[in-house]
């Protein structure tokens, strides 16, 4: 139902999960654990997928915290559920054990992030355009206001749209090699191909890297080549439907 990242999985007073689309009861296009009310699934569906996650965690069905995610580079500290709504942010920060904060993907890059010295916990997401505004330092940003520290903060990339998948336009290449000509490194064109490809998951393994974190995993999972496992935007698109379900990303200081 959930997938963990070794990294976090062995910390004491932590639970988390990067949900695939098994386990729940939406149907057709949604078929499985749809959690995001911004598709047009069955809002009571859709609201029973995300209390059976909670319960899949051994937390409160009722507590997930998740805000309405705009792309952007902004991340907020909560203490209470009822602080994130209708707050347009893509990244929600706590230090209150009981309190799972989450984020909605389905291609982009849901981050979990951990300081269990300091016990602040965090998810992000990370599409382009929020990773090279800059939301993994945003979030890094918001955790140190709660005291945790780089040195201790580890951080996983759950499943997301992979290199092999990602097939790109030349604007899109440009703006990042506008930042540098290094970036050109996360762009990869195969022979006779018109398009590059571009590496989501290392573009952000290497931000967090150089913000000096204890530790980076990415679990290195495709959510366009899964389609059993996970839901894709992409994949929606390329098969003219007329919507997609959304993965959860959650975790929680327990204790």
């Amino acid at each position: 139902m959930y997938l963990t990242a070794p990294s976090l999985a062995i910390m004491s007073g932590i639970r988390h999960g990067f949900f695939t689309r098994g386990g729940g009861g939406s149907d057709g296009i949604y078929r499985g654990l749809n959690c995001g009310f911004g598709s047009a699934d069955d809002a009571a569906t859709v609201r029973a997928n995300r209390a059976h996650a909670m319960t899949a965690l051994d937390l409160a069905p009722d507590a997930l915290a998740t805000p309405h995610q705009v792309h952007s580079a902004r991340a907020l500290v909560v203490r209470s559920a009822d602080e994130i709504k209708g707050q347009k942010v893509d990244a929600v920060v706590t230090d209150r054990p009981g309190l799972p904060v989450g984020i909605l993907t389905a291609d982009c890059s849901p981050l979990l992030f951990c300081d269990p010295g300091a016990g602040v916990v965090a998810a992000a997401h990370a599409g382009w355009k929020g990773a090279r505004f800059g939301i993994a330092e945003a979030t890094v940003r918001a955790m140190e206001s709660l005291g945790a520290r780089r040195s201790r903060i580890a951080v996983a990339i759950g499943p997301t749209i992979g290199p092999e998948s990602y097939e790109v336009g030349p604007e899109f290449v440009g703006h990042f090699l506008s930042e540098t000509a290094a970036n050109s490194r996360f762009f990869r064109r195969p022979p006779r191909a018109s398009r590059a490809f571009f590496d989501l998951p290392g573009y952000l393994t290497e931000q967090l890297g150089r913000l000096g974190l204890v530790q980076v995993h990415n679990l290195q999972a495709d959510t366009v080549a899964d389609a059993d496992r996970f839901f894709s935007y992409r994949r929606s698109v390329l098969a003219k439907e007329p919507d997609y379900g959304r993965l959860l990303s959650a975790i929680a200081l327990v204790g």
